[in-house]
């Protein structure tokens, strides 16, 4: 009885919507005013000390074994838990204490990239689009497909640089090369890749040679912080999420040191607009391992003190939301697929990332910025106005 009063008080602020919560012993609760067109199903009691120290763990873990079922919009029901003010799902004070400290040395970054993107090409391909990028897409037009959206992100990119036919660009953590290959051969740039996972480094290998392009564009097995040479240009998409806090401030004097004088760099990065943790339990053990994503004050901070100026700055949040949503819709259309060849709780552990990775954006718990940045004076080498940004 006073484990049952306890999650009603509990549940009674998580969310700002009216949601159906049906308990394992066959009773069942409304939580807010209205109709509820959401309904959480507990299979099992959930330990009260779990749940409020680490909530957003012990509901992805129960989420992902099964314990735990929502009918409904999964999605909106993140989405609304976020929005609530109260909700003890977002209230961080519980597990700071539990946060481990996370090595970012050279071998722990590489185990902690491979350790997402070397699950195999072959599951990324199921719902990425025919590029295989990513990251957040950038959606021009209503009607644009993902690989539009993908293509004009990268587009959008390289643009903003103001790029000049013939100079070197270097890309860190370039992924699956897309920009590599749009960057050598629609703006005539000396490109080069860099990526910790051998997955990608070998695909990126192969699409040189098959291209012809081994003159043009280059890919290196390394830390980007091992990198010595300098370059015209530099770019990286979702890179310093995964370089951890203690080593942002290395990640933008990194970027700096590549770059000769006056080179510009076009930095792409989920990026927080309030004062948070940076980082969750459930993403670090699951998805993410090391993981940390900043707020814009410090990206300002650290830019500022690498000795870098910013030239323009754009938040993409909705684009990244309508990415997500994209993604879920195709992943869910190959859900029989993946769970054949990765068993129920992987497909399920996907399944809530993707959802409520689309609903944090949604409600704007995070966002996603482009930093246009100069290694000098800021607008160096730009036009005068954005406009020409947009002329591609």
């Amino acid at each position: 009885m006073l484990e049952k009063k306890t999650y009603d008080k509990l549940l009674g602020h998580a969310f700002d919507i009216p949601v159906r919560v049906e308990y394992w012993d066959g009773t069942s609760e409304v939580y807010g005013e209205g109709t509820p067109e959401i309904e959480i199903q507990l299979k099992k009691a959930i330990p009260i000390k779990e749940l409020t120290s680490l909530p957003t763990l012990t509901l992805g873990e129960a989420y992902m074994n099964g314990d735990i079922e929502v009918k409904g919009d999964l999605q909106e029901l993140v989405a609304s838990a976020y929005r609530s003010v109260n909700s003890f799902v977002t209230d961080n004070s519980g597990f700071l204490k539990y946060l481990p400290k996370i090595s970012h040395s050279e071998k722990n970054s590489k185990e902690d990239v491979q350790s997402h993107y070397d699950i195999g090409n072959d599951f990324y391909r199921l719902w990425l689009d025919d590029s295989m990028t990513y990251s957040c897409a950038y959606f021009k037009n209503e009607n644009d497909t993902l690989g539009q959206a993908q293509e004009n992100k990268i587009r959008h990119v390289l643009t903003k640089l103001n790029p000049q036919h013939g100079k070197t660009l270097v890309d860190i953590g370039c992924g699956w090369g897309s920009l590599l290959f749009m960057a050598a051969e629609e703006f005539g740039l000396k490109a080069t890749g860099i990526t910790l996972s051998q997955e990608q480094y070998d695909q990126v290998k192969d699409e040189i040679t098959k291209k012809g392009l081994e003159d043009q564009v280059d890919v290196y097995l390394e830390d980007y912080r091992d990198v010595e040479e300098k370059f015209d240009y530099a770019t990286s998409i979702g890179m310093f999420e995964h370089v951890g806090k203690e080593n942002l401030p290395k990640y933008f004097e990194q970027v700096q040191n590549l770059l000769v004088p006056n080179g510009r760099a076009l930095i792409h990065g989920i990026t927080g607009q309030h004062e948070g943790v940076g980082s969750d339990p459930f993403l670090s053990k699951y998805i993410f391992p090391g993981g940390y994503i900043p707020n814009v004050a410090e990206n300002l901070k650290n830019i500022m003190d690498a000795g870098l100026q910013i030239s323009d700055l754009e938040p993409l949040r909705r684009h990244y939301q309508r990415t997500l949503e994209i993604w879920y819709q195709n992943y869910s259309q190959q859900i029989d697929t993946v769970i054949a060849r990765y068993g129920e709780p992987f497909s399920r552990m996907w399944s809530l990332y993707l959802q409520a990775c689309a609903a944090s954006f949604e409600a704007g718990n995070i966002d996603v910025m482009q930093y246009l940045l100069v290694n000098g004076t800021s607008g160096d080498g730009l036009p005068m106005t954005r406009d020409y940004m947009y002329n591609k």
